[in-house]
């Protein structure tokens, strides 16, 4: 009652008026090569690119990693599992 709820969805998804506003639409894909490469050098692609987040195959692990700034000015390691 009274709280509201939010979403992802994909464009195309029909869905009523009023719970459109309220919900996050995907509005862009982007595919791109994953280059292998050490946290050290993603850290620095990311600075470069100005995100605050990057992609990239941990040449270590052989692994996706998705490495991204903190709050705190640190970097975080996503090391996914599948």
């Amino acid at each position: 009652p009274g709280t509201e709820r939010k979403g992802i969805v994909k464009e195309g998804v029909n869905a009523e008026d009023s719970e459109l506003d309220k919900i996050a639409k995907i509005v862009k894909t982007k595919r791109f090569a994953i280059k292998p490469m050490s946290v050290e050098e993603a850290a620095m692609q990311m600075d470069l690119l100005g995100h605050n987040f990057f992609v990239f195959a941990n040449d270590n692990t052989n692994k996706v990693n998705v490495l991204y700034k903190r709050k705190d000015g640190n970097f975080g390691l996503i090391e996914p599992e599948f």
